[in-house]
């Protein structure tokens, strides 16, 4: 038993159950002589948990509570007498005297036993309410004052009677619906002559919460008392007639399997008789078609294996419908069904060239595999991952490499898969059971060497369910996927011919263990001379085609198409060029259909009448007017940005303040720049007091928008060292590289990205890490030839060419404190 105190008299009925111990039945004259008693002033409180004491009912509970165990010995050596009440939260495993009711039932311990398992069991029977006063004690056990309950008597008239007698039937009426019920209880009801004993014996044994019970209990009209005991038989008898009528409608159920069991087995001899498809018609159909697969023996033994499975059932049982699913997979499995590749390169040149206009790398890298695989005829085809800024056609190359080596595409989505079965598949028992999508994908795909485009393979999640990223692993793993294991199929499948193409957004989130099974292949975003091209190729002939209109009905110059790149689109790729352009093309298509004359070769003019006004400037580039601020270079999962850092001095302690939702990296660039300046303040040309007696603010703009990396570094040197210097950083010039305490300049990545955002935004001059110069050497030379990059490998050097020299004498104009004297600085 618990350690609380527990009534266990007749929790499995409605009303009583088989249990239940019928002690001897009140009369109304002990009745009489029980309400005659007096109440005592002071009585020990007994806290009930799961039930309530009524008048005159005898109960039998266990005590398991220290303090209870403490006050039934006491009271069972003394008068027996004890006060039950009932807990108002049942939860509370030591309640105190405010989480007891105020009314409870005076009760007399009628027997005492030992239980074997150490738990004391006592008997105890109601005698009459009282009304809970004060508090006199908390320890060993509640004690507290009490007063006798004022019960309301009702005239006995024919209403009550009936109301009484309607109790009386309706508890007979559940006896006779709980099979579990023995007849004696009936036998005890009927024999019951003292009125107020039959409320307080059926409130007491019905099936009630004990809040409910309590109410009964507080109710001191006998009247109202006996109308609520009716009100909850009445609903609980309705209860138990609809269970009656489930559990038979269950039966009938039953009844009818049984009897479509029957019918089934005639059908079948019927359709035997007349040549239909019987189930051993189409066992015989899928014995057939497994003879003409070309598998292996391995999966041809199991296969017949499982058929012959199949031909034991009975059509009728549940599983059957199972195990035929189970083997159309896999007969339907594309089991040494491959697609013959075709070796023309030069037609693979011009079909790549066709669709994506650049992306010289991911195309290079085609014609090498093409190359390979046609001298050799046998190669493990490879997995790359494709990983760049939205936009930039990462997913539609998997068609065109498709569409160039002659294969079946497929493409499997794993954006937000949480679920390690979805790669996998669910075990064949399981109800709804199914493949993994892999193998779903080559059912659907008909051929075992597709191009299969695993999309958004960064956006793999994982919960409670598995982990699906650890799931591809074996998918993607050159060595291992030849045996792929599918849950469902339960035979190795062979995935070393399928060509997987993985995209991404980014590196950071995928798994190192999968990303080191890929071919990273980095997919940068275009130049503003590429999507010019890109749109006048594909996208517009692609929009006029998707609104109807025809090649003549308008016409965009290279010059308007790039003003519209400059003007309202700010991306890597070109999916909001495409949008754009479809806007402009709607416009055109609303005037064709509305009838109304408009000019076919769209000018500037036409096309802000279109779009509204420009939604960027080109040049977001504003100036270094003050000493303190900086233009950097930033990677963002769109592409390249600028940004710019600001840095103010105030007098104060030496205090430094970053604000602008900085990540820790970023932070600790700004800490290592500052340690670098006052350990070559005098070489910077900076008086070292500057750092005790004014407070550094630094500042990065777009505050609500989170930053970090390590590419901000030499950007927060030359910020920093701009204002404690008051030298102006040079027009048009922006920089990005990471910093060390030593003074050391480091690469970082993006850097096309951010060559492209600082060439959008009017940059003339950058400045970059040595390191970094390989990057640069890969972007085409007409893209950037108007830009100038500024290799350096020192961070002294980044001050010299970022820094102009001061002009005007005493520009630093700081009055500095000093012990004897005040003294102007330049």
């Amino acid at each position: 038993m618990s350690n609380f105190d527990q009534f266990d008299f007749h929790q499995a009925s409605p009303l009583i159950n088989e249990d239940t111990e019928f002690f001897p039945l009140m009369s109304p004259e002990d009745e009489e002589e029980m309400n005659n008693e007096q109440t005592p002033e002071i009585l020990s409180i007994l806290p009930l948990r799961n039930t309530v004491l009524f008048p005159g009912v005898v109960i039998p509970i266990t005590v398991g509570r220290d303090k209870s165990i403490k006050l039934i010995k006491d009271a069972y050596k003394g008068d027996k007498i004890i006060g039950v009440v009932s807990q108002k939260d049942v939860n509370v495993e030591d309640p105190t005297f405010e989480e007891l009711n105020t009314v409870g039932t005076v009760a007399v311990i009628v027997k005492m036993l030992q239980m074997p398992d150490g738990n004391t069991t006592v008997i105890i029977q109601g005698k009459n309410r009282f009304q809970l006063g004060e508090l006199n004690q908390s320890e060993p056990y509640i004690k507290a004052s009490v007063q006798k309950f004022v019960e309301i008597r009702p005239k006995v008239d024919k209403e009550f009677k009936a109301m009484v007698a309607s109790v009386k039937e309706l508890a007979m009426q559940i006896i006779q619906f709980s099979p579990n019920i023995p007849s004696e209880a009936a036998l005890a009801i009927k024999n019951i002559d003292s009125l107020p004993f039959l409320i307080n014996f059926i409130s007491s044994n019905m099936n009630a919460t004990v809040a409910d019970k309590q109410l009964m209990l507080e109710v001191a009209n006998l009247r109202d008392r006996a109308n609520l005991v009716l009100t909850h038989l009445s609903a609980e008898l309705q209860m138990l007639e609809l269970k009656n009528q489930i559990q038979s409608r269950v039966k009938v159920d039953l009844d009818k399997q049984q009897r479509d069991y029957f019918l089934n087995q005639q059908l079948k001899t019927i359709q035997e008789e007349l040549g239909g498809n019987s189930p051993d018609m189409e066992i015989d159909d899928l014995r057939k078609k497994g003879s003409k697969k070309q598998w292996s023996k391995e999966t041809s033994i199991h296969f017949n294996k499982e058929l012959d499975k199949l031909a034991r059932m009975n059509p009728a049982a549940a599983d059957y419908s199972v195990q035929i699913n189970y083997l159309e997979v896999l007969l339907d499995l594309p089991w040494g069904t491959f697609t013959k590749d075709n070796f023309d390169l030069k037609r693979a040149e011009k079909i790549l060239d066709k669709d994506h206009y650049g992306l010289d790398k991911v195309k290079k890298r085609i014609i090498e595999y093409l190359a390979v695989l046609k001298l050799k005829h046998n190669m493990k085809a490879p997995i790359l991952c494709l990983v760049g800024p939205p936009g930039v056609g990462k997913t539609s190359l998997g068609k065109s490499i498709a569409k160039a080596l002659g294969r079946k595409y497929v493409r499997m989505a794993l954006g937000g898969i949480r679920d390690e079965a979805e790669i996998r598949g669910h075990r064949k028992t399981y109800i709804g059971a199914m493949p993994g999508r892999v193998i779903q994908s080559l059912k659907k795909a008909g051929s075992s060497n597709p191009v299969f485009v695993l999309d958004e393979i960064d956006k793999v999640g994982n919960d409670f369910r598995g982990d699906p990223s650890s799931a591809l692993l074996e998918v993607l793993d050159p060595e291992q996927n030849n045996a792929f294991a599918d849950n469902f199929v339960e035979l190795d499948y062979d995935l070393s011919n399928v060509m997987f193409i993985a995209t991404a957004n980014s590196l950071s989130s995928i798994q190192p263990a999968l990303l080191d099974r890929m071919e990273i292949i980095e997919v940068n975003g275009y130049t503003i001379e590429e999507k010019v091209e890109i749109a006048k190729k594909h996208l517009l002939p692609k929009q006029k085609e998707t609104h109807g209109l025809k090649a003549k009905d308008i016409a965009l110059k290279p010059t308007i198409i790039e003003k519209i790149i400059e003007d309202y689109t700010r991306e890597s790729g070109v999916r909001s060029l495409e949008k754009t352009i479809g806007s402009v093309v709607r416009g055109a298509a609303t005037k064709i259909a509305m009838e109304e004359e408009y000019n076919t070769n769209f000018s500037y003019e036409d096309v802000q009448k279109t779009l509204g006004p420009a939604f960027f400037d080109k040049d977001a580039y504003e100036g270094n007017d003050v000493a303190g601020v900086v233009t950097g270079l930033a990677w963002t999962s769109v592409g390249g940005d600028i940004l710019f850092i600001e840095a103010s001095l105030s007098p104060g302690k030496g205090k430094m303040t970053l604000t602008g939702n900085l990540g820790d990296v970023m932070k600790e660039s700004a800490v290592i720049a500052l340690a670098y300046i006052r350990a070559h303040a005098e070489d910077l040309g900076i008086d070292y007091r500057v750092f005790d007696q004014w407070d550094l603010h630094i500042h990065v703009p777009a505050g609500a928008t989170p930053k970090d990396g390590p590419s901000a570094g030499i950007t927060m040197l030359t910020a920093l060292t701009s204002v404690f210097t008051q030298r102006q950083v040079k027009n048009h010039l922006a920089m990005t590289g990471e910093i060390t305490l030593r003074g050391k300049v480091l690469p970082v990545g993006g850097i096309k990205e951010k060559i492209l955002a600082a060439k959008r935004a009017n940059i003339k001059d950058v400045i970059l890490c040595k390191s970094n110069e390989k990057d640069i050497l890969e972007i085409k030379a007409d893209y950037i030839k108007d830009m100038s990059f500024h290799y350096v490998s020192n961070m002294l050097d980044v001050v010299k060419l970022a820094l102009m020299p001061n002009k005007v004498k005493n520009a630093l104009n700081i009055v500095y404190r000093d012990e004897k004297k005040q003294e102007s600085v330049s």
